[in-house]
């Protein structure tokens, strides 16, 4: 008989002891089930003792969490958090560097529990750690620890961030501008002003003015990959909280020290892989730098703006030696005029007497501007080739250059996502961003150049401009989709992709669709499906036995504490327990914390997860309800609550946790994957069909006969004269056999005549 679902098998260590057996009832007080355990240790002041997990992060059992108590758990019975707080408060205060030392070890290790914490903070705990800390000398060990312990005590949130004192904020930030001083020290450091920032303006102006970018440059260029990250947090964490002015300076500054060629030689194509968490950061870097333009797109031209009127005017002057503006020209107004417009219509201007006109519509607004005059000044040849081109040509097949411009620079916004928020876990970049300053603008450069081209291959005329900026679309998307390193290999890339690649690339995805939309073969493909569909689950539930590192996220830090989870070989059990930074695959009997796969309810998928509902909403929130998924288990209806680390991740998850339990996997990558797998399979079945078209009914099926007595009967003598003939082929010699000597002994007809 199964035991009641609130009474779990336990184990209780304690050092010097036989550990006890115990059934845990947990109706029962956990201060009577103490002074039992205590008893049968024949130990006094059962008050002064807990319970903690001997394996993970060595959590105190409380009455709010001994519901998360499995059969199976190993406890010790230690000493209770109140009087470890005292203790650990008095080490801390010690004269002997020894004891200060273990104290603050022991304390950086216990801070992570909730319940100790809270202990500690309640005993004024934080104000000595102030203390070691401002008026300490020690840059070593003793320092190391009592960061640490300061760090994973504020990550509760008992105390305001703002209430630190300006003596302790300015001794942290003298560790950051130290060179003399220990790297995990500055890492600590870096963290710590990483929390401040986001907090509150006051924090921000002041680690932004104590910090300088400088500072923050020369941690990049360390050869530690941990303390190029911190830094990178804290410069990303400056630039997020900062104004929009603010922001573009630091970006003018960052420029001017060439910190996208250090990115792209030292970090990128360094010799250690990327993070993800350094791709994050280079993905926000990236989104930060290219949402510079979104002012400029966002803003329509004003005609009455002289700046801007002559901006407009350049383009035309230098594309064109104009005659109205000849030395000792006496053209009368109107005359100059008509000129003009003449000339804005050759540069493609829809609207030649009032080209303002065209630039009102944001976006891309101003930003359209911008670029065909960076076009113009840095590369003026292409842009004298292409307007001059474009000019000699029949009015009905030139190519609008200033209206392919501020279209094309309108599709360029749209890929690059300029002007939405950064993702809170994206980590798609392009490498080629860091290797070249002012990215957008060469960029236009290259690809205007593609529409002239492209507008040339398919010998367009004015009614084909949308199709040919659909073709120019599709080759810069596919080209992006390569990742190239460099805008020299995007270049070579995009015009390799040229419109007959194009149109091979759409007629082959289009016959792929017209052959499996057929009638035998969609019959075919459902019948293949449900063995595919069964070599899918079989890949989600190894997916799982392998495992994944997943973050927790908090409302304050992007990303926190690292736990990994994993499915066992029989899947039967989810193991999950937190682990160390740098710990890639540990293995199962290091993860504490089990589910059974039989105790599991159900799964919850974005908004419905309840560690979602507990985050304030947010644009910056969006992207996290998407990679959210929650395991309710157990009759109490207990939470396991994931963020992926990726969508595809996400995928892979919430379909392997549905076939645990029983449910159809519904998520776009298994789709993706039946599609592809569907795809091959189907090929290989229809590889002898090539070139034969396949009828959508199949071939009509001939009537019976009337008379089905066809089959011939072989009588026995006809049996043994064809035997006969057969062994005739027999040369192996039978001795004593002179009939027929040539047939062996193993032959039937041999045996039968004797």
């Amino acid at each position: 008989m199964p035991p009641p679902k609130d009474v779990v098998k336990i184990a209780i260590q304690m050092v010097g002891a036989i550990p006890q057996l115990i059934e845990l009832q947990q109706t029962k007080p956990l201060a009577s089930v103490l002074k039992d355990v205590c008893d049968a240790w024949s130990l006094p002041n059962a008050e002064r003792y807990a319970l903690q997990y001997v394996d993970g992060r060595q959590t105190y059992i409380t009455e709010s969490n001994r519901g998360e108590i499995k059969n199976g758990s190993i406890l010790r019975l230690t000493t209770s958090p109140d009087q470890e707080a005292e203790r650990l408060y008095s080490g801390i205060q010690s004269n002997n560097a020894d004891v200060k030392t273990d104290s603050l070890k022991k304390l950086a290790s216990l801070s992570q529990d909730v319940t100790f914490a809270q202990e500690f903070i309640n005993r004024n705990g934080l104000k000595q750690i102030f203390y070691i800390v401002e008026e300490g000398n020690d840059t070593g060990e003793m320092l190391a620890h009592t960061l640490k312990a300061f760090m994973e005590l504020m990550e509760h949130d008992f105390v305001s961030w703002e209430t630190l004192s300006a003596a302790f904020i300015k001794k942290i930030v003298s560790y950051v501008n130290m060179n003399a001083v220990d790297a995990s020290v500055q890492q600590l450091s870096l963290s710590i002003l990483e929390n401040m920032v986001p907090t509150s303006r006051l924090l921000f102006e002041l680690v932004k003015k104590e910090v300088t970018l400088d500072r923050l440059l020369t941690h990049l260029q360390v050869t530690n990959a941990q303390l190029q990250l911190k830094a990178m947090a804290l410069l990303i964490a400056l630039l997020l909280a900062a104004t929009d002015a603010e922001r573009r300076d630091m970006m003018d500054y960052l420029r001017e020290k060439n910190i996208r060629q250090f990115i792209h030689k030292n970090i990128i194509h360094s010799s250690e892989p990327l993070g993800d968490e350094m791709a994050h950061y280079l993905y926000v870097l990236q989104s930060v730098s290219l949402n510079l333009c979104e002012r400029r797109m966002r803003t329509s031209m004003d005609p009455y703006s002289q700046e801007q009127r002559e901006l407009l005017q350049s383009l035309r002057q230098t594309a064109f030696e104009s005659e109205s503006e000849a030395p000792g020209s006496n053209f009368s107004t109107e005359r100059r005029r008509s000129l003009c417009a003449k000339e804005f219509r050759k540069l493609g201007f829809m609207n030649n007497s009032n080209p303002a006109e065209d630039l009102r519509r944001a976006p891309p607004g101003l930003l359209a501007l911008d670029n065909m005059v960076y076009f113009s000044r840095h590369t003026p040849n292409a842009y004298s080739r292409f307007v001059l081109e474009n000019s000699s040509r029949e009015d009905k097949h030139e190519c609008p250059f200033a209206r392919s411009s501020i279209q094309l620079t309108l599709i360029l916004c749209e890929i690059l996502h300029v002007g939405e928020p950064c993702s809170e876990t994206a980590q798609a970049f392009y490498p080629m961003f860091f290797g070249q300053d002012h990215f957008f603008e060469e960029l236009f450069c290259i690809c205007i150049q593609l529409v002239n081209k492209t507008w040339k291959e398919m010998r367009a005329t004015q009614e084909d401009f949308d199709k040919v900026l659909q073709v120019v679309r599709e080759q810069i998307t596919r080209t992006l989709s390569l990742k190239p390193t460099s805008l020299e290999l995007f270049k070579t890339r995009v015009n390799a992709l040229n419109y007959s690649e194009i149109l091979k690339l759409r007629q082959t995805e289009r016959l792929h669709q017209e052959e499996t939309l057929a009638v035998p073969v969609l019959e075919l493909r459902e019948r293949l499906k449900p063995e595919l569909l069964e070599l899918i689950r079989q890949q989600r539930l190894l997916h799982l036995c392998e495992g994944t590192l997943f973050r927790k996220i908090s409302s304050r830090r992007r990303q926190d504490k690292l736990w990994y989870c994993r499915l066992s070989p029989n899947h039967k059990v989810l193991h999950y327990g937190d682990v160390e930074e740098g710990v890639d695959s540990p293995p199962i009997e290091s993860l504490p914390d089990k589910i059974p796969v039989a105790d599991m309810k159900m799964l919850l998928m974005g908004k419905e997860c309840p560690h979602t509902k507990e985050k304030s909403s947010g644009k910056q929130n969006k992207d996290v309800l998407e990679l959210a998924f929650s395991i309710v288990y157990d009759v109490e209806e207990y939470c396991l609550n994931f963020i992926a680390p990726t969508r595809y991740e996400f995928c892979l998850w919430t379909d392997g946790l549905n076939v645990l339990l029983g449910k159809e996997m519904t998520s776009e990558r298994m789709q993706t994957d039946l599609d592809v797998l569907l795809s091959m399979e189907l090929k290989l079945r229809l590889l002898d069909l090539e070139n034969i078209s396949i009828p959508d009914t199949p071939p009509p099926v001939p009537k019976p006969p009337s008379n089905l007595n066809f089959c011939y009967d072989f009588s026995h003598a006809e049996q043994c004269w064809l035997g006969a003939r057969a062994c005739a082929a027999c040369t192996l010699p039978i001795p004593g056999q002179t009939a027929h000597p040539s047939l062996p002994v193993s032959c039937p007809p041999a045996r039968a005549r004797g």
